[in-house]
């Protein structure tokens, strides 16, 4: 019996597989600083222009900068201020962390506030209801598929 066939071990896939398509690389890298905390770039400047207002109500809130020697892959601009020199900063923004359960707590003040001004929305709508023409205020959606 004459066998034609190839053996598997030499053939290569290099050669048939495709290239992989260009994409364009993040503005900003990903850092992890580790388990219980939460991570997140802060705007430290703008055009060159210092936001103090900004960065020192993030500061205020609880989120800390993280220290460039602990994420030595990721390269760092020049610095604006002094006082973030030994920081990680990239494209006027620095990056922080903050601990999960402060940002669980502030995730959940600010729904907490969004569901409020929702409330006096919708007391400010029905007040203009009229038993002979109802205003309508169904914030539900359904899916409905074909006629069965």
């Amino acid at each position: 019996m004459v066998e034609n066939r190839v053996s598997r071990d030499e053939t290569n896939r290099d050669k048939s597989t495709r290239r992989k398509a260009w994409e364009r690389p993040e503005t900003l890298p990903r850092f992890d600083p580790g388990p219980g905390w939460v991570p997140r770039w802060i705007r430290l400047s703008t055009l060159g222009q210092l936001d103090a207002t900004n960065i020192s109500s993030k500061l205020r809130e609880g989120w800390e900068p993280v220290l460039a020697s602990d994420y030595p892959e990721i390269l760092s601009d020049p610095v604006v201020d002094q006082r973030f020199k030994d920081n990680v900063i990239v494209g006027g923004l620095i990056a922080c962390k903050a601990p999960q359960e402060m940002v669980e707590e502030r995730n959940a003040y600010y729904n907490k506030q969004a569901h409020g001004q929702m409330q006096s929305v919708d007391n400010n709508l029905m007040r203009e209801n009229d038993p002979r023409m109802p205003l309508f205020n169904d914030r539900k959606s359904t899916v409905t598929f074909g006629k069965g």
